[in-house]
């Protein structure tokens, strides 16, 4: 395989993050809500251990492919003269990548060992963090999606169509950082948390994706002109 082909698998990583994300998300199940019993955790966390600790290996492997979408689109940026918006992209994909990993990392803790400990309120508190901390990771996601949309616009490879669905995204994604309600829609464990934030970002990231591995790579850029593709 040549190196042009690797470039292109690599910027075909952000679909194989959404699928393995998906995939993943599958075989974990519906986690326990913020506030569940001690039996309901102990039969998601012990009664599933097998199953969760499969999905932590693909959670892990999804993540990879996030970084390695965020390093094409660095690439991309920075070859199309924005380098100052790729930076952002690897900073934002960075504490992104960092805080799917303490998920998955805590997720896989409760099912080992944590909920065998027969300490119920503190495995009942470590299931909670992880609501709230699933929750602030739609920051770094919402400045991925402003870096890389921006950074597309600017150099002339997206239209003012596209970049304003990628600023609503920005805002939707944004949004799930706000769902501190108790219970309801609203709330860290609700709908719009669980479901509609998280979709839009994989929404995002798959079509940027697919955008990147149909196109060809940025060689040249004329001042005040769009940027020069390879022919």
């Amino acid at each position: 395989m040549n190196t042009m082909d690797w470039e292109r698998l690599w910027r075909s990583a952000g679909l194989q993050f959404v699928f393995f994300f998906i995939v993943a998300y599958v075989i974990y199940g519906s986690q326990p809500k913020v506030g569940a019993s001690a039996d309901q955790l102990v039969a998601f966390y012990d009664g599933s251990r097998t199953r969760i600790l499969i999905a932590t290996v693909v959670f892990a492997y999804a993540a990879l492919n996030l970084l390695w979408f965020a390093a094409a689109l660095t690439s991309a940026l920075r070859d199309a003269g924005q380098g100052g918006w790729g930076a952002a992209v690897t900073a934002s994909s960075t504490a992104l990548g960092t805080v799917l990993w303490l998920l998955v990392a805590v997720g896989a803790a409760l099912a080992y060992s944590i909920v065998g400990s027969g300490n119920g309120m503190f495995t009942s508190g470590v299931n909670d963090v992880v609501w709230v901390v699933g929750g602030l990771a739609s920051f770094p996601a919402a400045m991925l999606i402003m870096a890389g949309t921006f950074g597309l616009w600017r150099s002339g490879l997206f239209s003012n169509a596209s970049f304003g669905a990628g600023i609503a995204a920005v805002v939707l994604v944004l949004l799930r950082g706000t769902t501190w309600a108790s219970d309801g829609f609203w709330a860290p464990d609700g709908v719009y948390a669980r479901f509609v934030g998280p979709v839009i970002a994989l929404v995002w990231i798959a079509v940027v994706s697919g955008f990147l591995y149909t196109r060809r790579p940025v060689t040249a850029r004329v001042p005040g002109r769009a940027p020069i593709a390879t022919p």
